[in-house]
């Protein structure tokens, strides 16, 4: 993957060990463009990203003119590898591209072709593609794929290997889990990735093998594959197309999260953006914040409770082969030590923190539909704070 031919760096959508992951490869690499998987349509919108007032998480939002309830949206999280990828370009004076399929055919095609990052449903008769978490993670003998991604990517040592190597190996995983279950599962992703590779060879021809690609790690071994330039317009021939307009829109954790139905969703965007900002000892900031939490909510929990809980996580982790605690092991150790063994508060805790409701904000410079237009006259009007709620 460092020697000929360009940077492709497979990612889990949202995924914090990835977009630290992705990060240190850039600045390896220091690529000369990044393509990311996306709607090309907004690359106008990805000055945008450098705004300090555009803070994550956020969406691009894209809807046909002529019938605006028609819409797609790509969320996007500070833990994201794609905004690592966007921000990483924007700091860096490099060109930053997206290259999936247009949200104008999108659109148009309703059903049959994916929304955001795949949150649409499979049509009817075609094959549901294979979840690459759970069978990886099954592969390992876990039968949690969120516990198999926290051990395998998450508790990684930064710094400590090639930055190069964890992509190498996840697009070898994706390349076998391909010939098992099939090249595509859903025709859907072959139009896509023909796209992808006219889009990436369109690069190659401006800014020569130096150009990296950040995408969903099931469409790495696609993008490997050598095809015919006629092959793949030939699969993009004749898509039906829509007029569009896209723009940023703010975003929650809440709606990140796989229970909002949100087809790419984590079970734990705010556990998930605790672990990508907290510089170090994540375990003991993350039950101090767990602490703080249930003292609002008139609870006593002292010091002490704090030091026994990264200790009960701990002795958790070592009893169950883990290599750090992850988001099981503090949950567990909360219950017992912080909750009297109750489950009650501990809602509170997976409600307000585990999940959160993190709102994102978007600059007034931003284009915006009619309705966000009129949302933001009446808030003013009326002096009421955009609130994630």
């Amino acid at each position: 993957m460092t020697g000929a031919g360009p940077l492709l760096l497979g990612v889990r959508h949202h995924g914090p060990g990835s977009a630290r992951a992705v990060r240190a490869a850039l600045d390896a690499a220091r690529p000369a463009a990044v393509l990311i998987e996306g709607p090309p349509e907004a690359d106008a919108l990805i000055p945008l990203a450098a705004d300090p007032e555009l803070r994550p998480p956020v969406a691009l939002l894209a809807h046909a003119v002529d019938e605006p309830g028609r819409s797609a949206f790509w969320p996007f999280a500070a833990f994201s590898p794609e905004w690592v990828a966007v921000r990483w370009a924007l700091e860096h004076g490099v060109p930053a591209r997206f290259i999936d399929l247009p949200a104008a055919h999108t659109l148009a095609w309703g059903a049959e072709l994916p929304s955001a990052e795949g949150e649409s449903e499979a049509a009817e008769g075609e094959q549901v593609r294979v979840d690459p978490l759970a069978a990886l993670a099954g592969a390992a003998g876990y039968d949690d794929p969120e516990r198999w991604w926290e051990d395998a990517v998450e508790h990684r040592g930064a710094g400590e290997r090639d930055p190069f190597a964890p992509f190498e190996a996840l697009a070898e995983a994706m390349g076998a889990l391909r010939e098992r279950y099939g090249a595509g599962g859903r025709p859907r992703d072959l139009v896509r990735e023909a796209q992808m590779r006219l889009r990436l060879r369109a690069a190659r021809k401006e800014f020569g093998d130096t150009v990296a690609v950040v995408c969903g790690a099931w469409h790495v071994p696609a993008l490997r594959e050598r095809t015919t330039l006629t092959a793949d317009r030939a699969l993009l021939k004749g898509l039906p197309k829509v007029k569009t307009e896209l723009t940023w829109v703010p975003w929650t954790h809440r709606r990140l999260a796989r229970s909002s139905g949100y087809g790419a969703g984590i079970d734990s965007p705010g556990w998930y953006g605790h672990l990508f900002h907290a510089p170090d000892r994540p375990v003991e900031r993350w039950l101090t914040k767990v602490a703080g939490l249930l003292r609002e909510e008139d609870r006593v929990v002292s010091s002490a409770h704090v030091i026994e809980a990264v200790r009960l996580a701990d002795t958790l982790a070592a009893m169950r082969g883990r290599p750090l605690p992850g988001l099981g092991e503090t949950t567990d150790a909360v219950r017992a030590v912080m909750c009297d063994g109750s489950d009650v508060p501990l809602a509170l805790v997976h409600d307000r923190l585990v999940v959160g409701d993190v709102l994102g904000e978007v600059p007034e410079s931003a284009p915006a539909v009619p309705l966000q237009r009129d949302l933001g006259r009446q808030q003013r009007s009326l002096r009421l704070r955009p609130e994630a709620l």
